[in-house]
């Protein structure tokens, strides 16, 4: 399995690609935005993307918002930047975590296997293979939502996660600690912030292919919810 480590500090690529190969992954080396993009064309095979936000050429966010263009693969990203607003700039542009520099690399192989088991898991429950909320058809096996009009709505796979959670269980209200436990499958003491960025994305992508449907509902104070129809 390949996993591409991006970051215009070298001593950083090879760090995280020592750590990688240990745990039986192959490494995929690039320094700067642009060669990001051409490992990913060249490397169709790719996993999972490590991503600096900050680099010459082509910034981290930039990369992300291109690779979204046609892919759902996980990304990770890696700043300096601590601020809260930094954070959230990241995950809106598409990355689905986030880890600050300095960070400890036993740390980011933890959030990489996380990640990567999301991508890999496939839904075990009874539940149906095709769920109709609103105006909505959102396929188990496929990880695929499209709109009664036919339109695909490209999510990531956390996206994807959160509004398969809601709307197999229709009027139920869940936190965002619930949600953030059951898709991310970790607990965090900042689930709350992250949780609400990815609904925030989720709910734009919602609504500019339903021409502004509310098909996620906010129970303030407690949570989120899709309703039955």
């Amino acid at each position: 399995m390949k996993i591409l480590v991006v970051d215009d500090d070298k001593d950083i690529v090879e760090l995280l690609s020592i750590y990688i190969q240990n745990e039986g992954y192959e490494a995929i080396k690039a320094y700067d935005g642009k060669e990001a993009i051409t490992k990913l064309a060249t490397n169709p095979d790719i996993a999972l993307m490590i991503l600096d936000i900050m680099m010459p050429n082509m910034d981290g966010m930039e990369v992300v918002r291109e690779v979204r263009k046609d892919s759902q693969i996980p990304i990770l990203m890696l700043s300096a930047k601590t601020a809260d607003m930094d954070k959230i700039q990241g995950l809106i542009s598409g990355a689905d975590d986030y880890v600050a520099k300095p960070f400890n690399p036993l740390e980011v192989m933890a959030r990489v296997k996380s990640l990567l088991r999301r991508s890999q898991q496939q839904v075990t429950d009874d539940t149906p293979d095709v769920l109709e909320v609103g105006p909505l058809e959102i396929k188990k096996d496929s990880h695929e939502v499209t709109t009664i009009a036919g339109q695909q709505i490209q999510l990531t796979a956390l996206e994807f996660g959160i509004l398969y959670l809601l709307a197999s269980h229709p009027n139920r209200v869940f936190s965002a600690d619930e949600i953030f436990e059951r898709v991310w499958r970790q607990e965090s003491i900042v689930s709350a912030k992250t949780v609400m960025v990815h609904v925030s994305h989720l709910r734009d992508k919602i609504e500019e292919a339903t021409d502004g449907e509310k098909v996620i509902q906010t129970v303030w104070g407690v949570g989120y919810k899709v309703e039955s129809h």
